[in-house]
């Protein structure tokens, strides 16, 4: 048995995080992934339920913004390497707050410290495209300047990821002198189906969100990008979809690993933590 690995799943709102955790969980209840539970799971009510209208061929609803709950999964692959996966449940509010309001609750805090791992959820689809400061050259925004400081500055999606990385970093006690070994690294690009591409995963992130891939190649050794549909088609909260309920949450999904290879288990991404890790 190898030393144990604290897994933190990072993701704003409405990046999948909780319908990738229903369907991880309804994967290990049936046995069909390289991961077996090792012992008893706490806290699976969010997924539970998620995973109750998944049965229903329905999807559920986003997790309140003022929820922070830990689901801590006890986890081994065949190997018998061992990993503790804390599965936080929140409202992707959370981490969008950490950013505008510099804040970090002693929650946040305490799961970064610990953490051996970072996946961080990014669903593409849902980011937005426009430019900023840093994606064209400042003269661009000089004749609307008057305008800007009316409005106010925000910045993209692709730089508020880079800042959050950077506070958690930061918080984490880790320094930029050189690429980082630990944490490790993973980023998924989730709702994959949405986004319609024959693209890698690495190639899609870094032709869509330069900066941030720039950012990540830069401060980590070997920065992983994974492709995930957790339900590989999209689902009404209201209208059934009969052939999912059917045939069982279960037998959808899938990942996109580095190298372009499709796979219908979706644990892999933290399955390849484990495997690396040792």
């Amino acid at each position: 048995m190898t030393s144990q690995r604290t897994i933190l799943l990072v993701g704003e709102s409405n990046a999948g995080k909780t319908h990738f955790g229903a369907q991880f969980l309804k994967r290990l209840m049936v046995k069909g992934c390289a991961l077996k539970m090792s012992g008893a799971p706490t806290n699976l009510e969010a997924f539970t339920t998620a995973l109750s209208c998944l049965t229903e061929g329905k999807s559920t609803d986003h997790t309140p913004a003022n929820v922070y709950v830990e689901s801590v999964w006890p986890i081994t692959d065949e190997a018998g390497r061992y990993a503790e996966l804390v599965w936080p449940d929140y409202g992707g509010e959370q981490v969008r707050n950490l950013v505008t309001q510099r804040r970090i609750p002693a929650a946040w805090r305490e799961r970064v410290l610990e953490a051996t791992d970072w996946v961080l959820l990014i669903r593409l689809h849902s980011l937005r495209s426009e430019d900023d400061l840093f994606s064209r050259p400042l003269q661009s925004f000089a004749a609307a300047a008057p305008q800007d400081e009316q409005s106010g500055y925000e910045p993209s999606d692709q730089a508020r990821t880079v800042e959050l990385l950077q506070m958690l970093l930061y918080l984490a006690h880790f320094h930029l002198d050189r690429p980082l070994r630990k944490p490790r690294l993973t980023i998924v690009l989730s709702c994959w189906d949405e986004l319609e591409t024959t693209e890698l995963p690495p190639d899609l992130l870094a032709s869509q969100l330069p900066m941030l891939w720039s950012f990540v190649r830069s401060n980590w050794v070997s920065p992983i990008v994974i492709g995930l549909s957790a339900l590989e088609r999209a689902l009404s909260k209201t209208d059934p979809d009969l052939e999912y309920a059917a045939r069982g949450p279960e037998e959808f999904g899938y990942v996109v690993l580095p190298d372009g290879v499709k796979n219908t288990d979706i644990t892999l991404p933290i399955q390849r933590l484990m495997v690396d890790g040792t």
